[in-house]
């Protein structure tokens, strides 16, 4: 299969870069100056093993590629984003095109099946960064990441099985799994981390906020009758497959309000939000961890710049 890697950010980078190194015919989807770089000095790839560039085609836009009865999307666009990238690959990807939402959240599968019958989840546990144009971080020293893979809305089929083989030669741990949405839904739980490391300054109330977030995201999935894995199959399924580099690593989140590229807290600690709202389940600190980045992201000020005491007082 040929593989499209709609946004080549942190994630898609570090996937379609392996990809590619393991030998998979990989396409990126990109933009602005992130574009630029990656056409004229290939992809920069800051792996524990080293750093390589890596020459990869890329492109704008959807009406860039040619189209194939073999090609596989990979959307690895934020949240936010999603919309506009539907638009793009519905104008010019055949109906029958696997789209893949490689993605943080649980609300960019319906949208894509909206559009593309033939839709797929991932699971992703993947520490990648990216904060200068034309470079990505992998961040895990043992195994990449974690990318199992499931039909939406449940099931699993030939497509992600070859989809599952194919990460797996590239260095990843990927598995089919007929309930990823469950699996989903646990890491929409972790998270609700990254508003807080993208709003608070690392301090002694991050455990208490994260705890109080927790606790109502449960209590809404609860409360809407949504599967999730447990913590503990979880911690399993990671075991000690994710390593660190010796490096700091902030959220997804964070780096979207370091680059001001807009953020996703909308489907993260907003998902609780909306849940919440939906099912009569207050969740007065996942809305103040949603304000609090979007005053940060429309200000233009520092990431985790807020006080942990003077945001749980403001409760």
């Amino acid at each position: 299969m040929r593989y499209v890697i709609f946004g080549a950010g942190a994630v898609g980078g570090v996937v379609g870069g392996l990809l590619q190194r393991a030998g998979a015919d990989v396409t990126l989807v990109a933009r602005g100056e992130h574009l630029r770089v990656v056409r004229e000095q290939g992809l920069t790839l800051d792996t524990p093993d080293g750093t390589e560039s890596l020459d990869i085609p890329a492109v704008a836009d959807a009406g860039e590629l040619t189209w194939t009865e073999d090609t596989v999307v990979l959307l690895c666009v934020k949240g936010q984003q999603t919309e506009r990238a539907l638009e793009d690959l519905a104008a010019y990807a055949p109906p029958g095109t696997p789209v893949v939402a490689m993605q943080n959240g649980v609300a960019n599968e319906p949208r894509i099946l909206r559009r593309f019958a033939r839709t797929y989840a991932i699971h992703v546990v993947l520490p990648a960064t990216f904060l200068t144009p034309g470079t990505v971080v992998q961040g895990s020293g043992a195994k990449p990441g974690i990318l199992d893979i499931g039909r939406y809305p449940t099931g699993v089929d030939e497509i992600a099985d070859a989809i599952a083989n194919v990460l797996v030669k590239a260095g990843f741990l990927s598995e089919p799994r007929a309930d990823i949405m469950a699996w989903k839904h646990r890491k929409l739980l972790n998270n609700l981390g990254n508003g807080i490391n993208a709003a608070i300054a690392p301090g002694p109330r991050d455990e208490e906020i994260y705890a109080r977030c927790l606790a109502e995201a449960e209590a809404t999935l609860a409360a809407a009758g949504i599967s999730v894995v447990t913590a503990d199959e979880d911690r399993t399924r990671r075991a000690d497959h994710i390593t660190g580099r010796g490096r700091d690593t902030n959220s997804s989140t964070w780096q979207s309000l370091a680059r001001g590229s807009g953020v996703e807290i909308d489907y993260l600690s907003g998902e609780i939000v909306l849940l919440g709202r939906l099912h009569g389940v207050p969740t007065p600190v996942n809305e103040a961890i949603q304000r609090a980045v979007h005053a940060i992201a429309r200000s233009g000020g520092e990431p985790g710049s807020l006080d942990g005491d003077a945001f749980l007082a403001g409760l």
